[in-house]
């Protein structure tokens, strides 16, 4: 059930063995998730079960030397975040429902400025974001009426990487955001398969 999420890991891995440059990791390794997200029989149910109040970040893999982490984010209805920026590279695929973000920049006194009009990512599509390509926005589950969950990769252990969130005054708050599942999905068990 697992088999394309480790085919998932193992690519990218090879991918950041072959090279550090970021934008030859996002334009290769966009096509990668997108294969990822392209089926949706591999989740397992536990890292897609929504929390009533807020979103979920729930780890599915870290890379060993922090080099990358893929995580799940489960939207329930309707739940958004805050503005917030990464600091490293990222890649967001879609997995099921769909998403809105809204990038910004900061003006002058440091207050975020909506930029353009909110990317809305549909199942198999797949966004960058980074502190070169923009690395500021908010986003929020297009539904009211369901779950939507989107897979994320980060060019660290995003969970313990100090990040901001902004009001819209323009005050800054320093987080690091953890994650909300204490056990990893057991990857690595190729038995059932082999058998």
């Amino acid at each position: 059930m697992t088999a394309p999420l480790r085919e998932f890991i193992t690519s990218l891995t090879m991918l950041l063995d072959r090279c550090s440059d970021e934008p030859r990791i996002l334009a290769e390794g966009g096509p990668l998730l997108a294969k990822l997200v392209a089926r949706d029989d591999w989740l397992p149910d536990t890292y897609a079960q929504p929390h009533p109040q807020h979103y979920q970040q729930l780890l599915l893999h870290c890379d060993p030397a922090e080099r990358f982490s893929v995580v799940s984010f489960v939207w329930g209805p309707g739940q958004r975040t805050p503005i917030h920026n990464h600091t490293v590279w990222g890649l967001i695929g879609m997995l099921r429902g769909a998403e809105y973000s809204q990038p910004f920049t900061l003006d002058q006194e440091g207050r975020p400025q909506a930029q353009g009009r909110p990317v809305r990512l549909e199942p198999g599509q797949v966004e960058a974001v980074s502190p070169v390509l923009g690395d500021i926005h908010r986003v929020h589950n297009a539904y009211d009426d369901r779950v939507s969950i989107s897979i994320h990769v980060y060019g660290a252990n995003i969970g313990a990487v100090r990040r901001s969130v902004y009001d819209e005054d323009g005050t800054r708050t320093s987080f690091i955001s953890g994650y909300a599942n204490q056990h990893l999905p057991n990857l690595w068990d190729r038995s059932k398969e082999l058998q």
